[in-house]
């Protein structure tokens, strides 16, 4: 994001459309002026004001309510104002244009998605793991998501990140304490108890890393792809596990044609179940572009789902599918119509039956489907991560195995243990935003939205 923080900005902050209420968010270094000149007086901070917004030459525009924060205590660590009037787009629009009429002056400009939260982080109102939980708020797609993103504002990531490396930094003191004194001849590993220090930390962070992982799923979901042969109910599949007819279903076989993608949530994890065109050999142009677009969804599945049908026996499609499957991504076969079968199904591992026309043994898939995914309702996270989360927590978990590595060679190399104690905590304070690439920051902030 490479924009001046040091003019004001101004942003519709609610969102587009008709609604009850609509706000306007100013916020800059210093409004006093501005808020003079836009509602011609002064106003008290942080009490309610009644007013009417006008036009310069007097015109009524909206009439409503303005709040004043004075800096430091704002959203954005500056002066912010916001106008509360009735939400229609064109009152809204007419309120905006006067605030950058207003505030030529002072160099007013449009604020860039996600701003006003970057001002907040740059002026230390929130750090980078609280901020991108805003988003993550305004995202969340059930209660436990919106529960865990307000969990991660509140700072309880941060708080948990922030122990960890103060326990680095302290380890790190004593070791380069250690260093710069070396005529002390201390054996600095046994004096200050380095290595058994080191297990405990690396152990608290492989907790923390098995939180942030539970985190990503509840915040991501879980894209979880149905493949098979044409007709073995996997759209039947899709709308009982949706509970609603979103795919097609006839005895035709190769119905489907394209991707149906439905988002569902079980225990408020939330999952991305997409239906695709039945694999096998065809001459239909339009089916063959639809089975070249299943198996691109196939290569991003978080889970596969192979369907089969439980009245007919595998054959050579069967396995030529399964043996084109991705190694590396979890796999549950699905007999589908059980309740044609003449004896009960007996379920080999990583199998299950179901039907899906009747609905049994659906409680069992979404069971399944979580655990494979590595969901822990017991080890569940109470805030969400992000990918980025984990892949530093897992980079300063790397560092420290380094670490205990060296720490086995005694004293004789603790310049390389002091080394990997900083990379830890490097990598720990990226989450925060301590030590962030400014590209890193412009890619997040500019994922959120305008006015927030």
């Amino acid at each position: 994001m490479s924009v001046s923080h040091q003019v004001p900005i101004v942003a519709i902050a609610t969102a587009p459309g008709r609604g009850g209420i609509g706000v306007v968010r100013v916020s800059g270094p210093d409004l006093s002026s501005f808020i003079r000149k836009l509602l011609g007086r002064e106003l008290t901070p942080r009490h309610a004001h009644y007013l009417p917004f006008t036009a310069e030459d007097g015109e009524r525009l909206d009439e409503g309510i303005a709040l004043y924060f004075r800096a430091p205590q704002s959203y954005t660590g500056e002066d912010v104002l916001e106008l509360q009037g009735h939400g229609g787009p064109a009152v809204l629009r007419r309120i905006l244009d006067r605030c950058l009429e207003a505030g030529a002056e002072i160099g007013v400009r449009l604020a860039e998605p996600g701003e006003f939260t970057h001002r907040a982080f740059l002026n230390d109102r929130l750090d980078l793991a609280q901020a991108e939980a805003v988003a993550d708020l305004i995202d969340a797609s059930s209660v436990a998501a919106a529960r865990g993103a307000m969990a991660s504002l509140s700072g309880e990531f941060s708080v948990q990140v922030n122990a960890l490396s103060d326990r680095i930094v302290h380890l790190r003191m004593l070791v380069e304490a250690t260093l710069d004194f070396p005529e002390e001849e201390i054996d600095f590993l046994e004096k200050y108890q380095a290595r058994p220090t080191l297990e405990a930390l690396a152990h608290d962070l492989d907790r923390l890393i098995a939180q942030a992982r539970q985190g990503v799923i509840l915040r991501e979901g879980l894209h979880v792809v149905l493949a098979g042969k044409p007709n073995v109910g996997k759209s039947s599949l899709l709308n009982a596990l949706a509970g609603d007819d979103i795919a097609i279903v006839t005895p035709i076989a190769g119905t489907t044609r394209d991707r149906v993608v439905q988002e569902i949530h079980i225990n408020g994890v939330p999952l991305h179940i997409v239906d695709t065109a039945g694999l096998r050999e065809t001459e239909d142009t339009v089916e063959r572009i639809g089975i070249d677009r299943t198996w691109k969804e196939i290569e991003r599945a978080d889970v596969i789902l192979h369907l089969q049908d439980a009245t007919q026996p595998g054959d050579e499609l069967d396995a030529q599918i399964i043996a084109r499957l991705p190694e590396r991504t979890p796999l549950l076969t699905v007999y589908n119509k059980v309740d044609l079968l003449d004896k009960p199904f007996v379920p080999g591992a990583q199998q299950l039956g179901i039907s899906a026309r009747e609905g049994l043994g659906l409680d069992a898939l979404r069971e399944k489907l979580l655990s494979i995914a590595g969901w822990n309702p017991g080890a569940e996270s109470p805030w969400l991560a992000r990918e980025r989360h984990v892949r530093a927590l897992q980079d300063a978990a790397e560092h420290l195995a380094n670490a205990g590595e060296h720490a086995a060679q005694d004293d004789r190399v603790l310049d390389l243990f002091a080394e990997e104690l900083r990379l830890a905590h490097d990598s720990l304070s990226s989450i925060t935003g301590k030590f962030t690439s400014d590209d890193l920051l412009g890619e997040i902030f500019s994922s959120f939205c305008i006015g927030k």
